[in-house]
């Protein structure tokens, strides 16, 4: 809530903050009409979509309100396993191997329950895709 309350759009709107106890008691609020809205990462927003009793009720809206990078955490003092894990997630990149995990598990129906997340793959990881880097995480704030 902190970041949207920050952005530029929420100057001056008034609104209520309530939190869940997780993520899906934070959805159950907003599928059981004690919330209007629910703000957080769209990854997880497509998934709790995808298992709602009616998804087709629900949908991610709006500008992005942050850019945060997902990363492998590995030990500071180990040069071969950050190679390692950079040629590796690199290389998926440019054979497109990671492209079809992607389209894998967020475009196909995903077993058991065959339900798709249907979150197609957005600019900025097709840029990162493009130009994979290792840029610290406060390169991204929004500036």
């Amino acid at each position: 809530m902190q970041t949207l309350r920050k952005h530029e759009r929420a100057n001056n709107v008034d609104f209520k903050e309530i939190y869940g106890k997780d993520h899906s008691d934070s959805f159950l609020l907003l599928e059981t009409g004690r919330a209007d809205a629910f703000v957080m990462d769209d990854n997880i927003l497509a998934g709790l979509i995808a298992s709602a009793k009616n998804p087709a009720e629900y949908k991610i809206v709006g500008e992005v309100l942050s850019v945060e990078p997902i990363a492998i955490m590995i030990r500071k003092d180990d040069p071969t396993m950050k190679k390692l894990a950079d040629d590796t997630i690199s290389g998926m990149m440019k054979s497109g191997a990671l492209e079809k995990l992607y389209t894998k598990w967020f475009l196909a129906p995903i077993p058991p329950k065959n339900t798709s997340v249907n979150l197609p793959m957005g600019a900025t990881l097709k840029t990162l895709f493009a130009t994979p880097n290792d840029k610290p995480m406060e390169d991204y704030a929004k500036k």
